[in-house]
């Protein structure tokens, strides 16, 4: 059974930051491209950053480059989210996702899903 559950969301005042993890368990994590996508009320749901095998590449959305980092520990399983100078823009449902194929920007491609974390930003 392929399990991936997000961690890390949360309330936080605009300007802040908050930290994302998504524990990967039932796959061998490192043959996986992980990636982040969010989705906010009446919204469709949006590739947020991506990384591939052994971390050395990475994707971000126009929205987050420069504010976001993307990271992924493959002794730990565990791939993350560093969310700085958060915005009110960025309050959404925030879903890790694990791809066998590498950097896919369609979530309708990927293969496993968390169930997401909620992340609001206030201003």
């Amino acid at each position: 059974q392929v399990q991936l559950v997000e961690s890390g969301g949360g309330l936080v005042q605009a300007g802040g930051s908050l930290s994302l993890a998504c524990a990967a368990s039932g796959l061998i994590f490192r043959t996986y491209f992980m990636a982040w996508f969010r989705q906010a009320p009446g919204k469709e749901r949006e590739f947020v950053s991506g990384i591939g095998w052994t971390g050395a590449i990475t994707y971000y959305a126009d929205s987050v480059k420069g504010r976001f980092t993307i990271s992924r520990n493959n002794a730990e399983n565990t791939a993350y989210l560093q969310m700085n100078s958060l915005k009110p823009e960025d309050t959404a449902v925030y879903y890790c996702a694990a791809d066998l194929s590498w950097g896919r920007r369609n979530p309708d491609d990927y293969d496993y899903w968390g169930q997401g974390t909620q992340v609001t930003v206030s201003s």
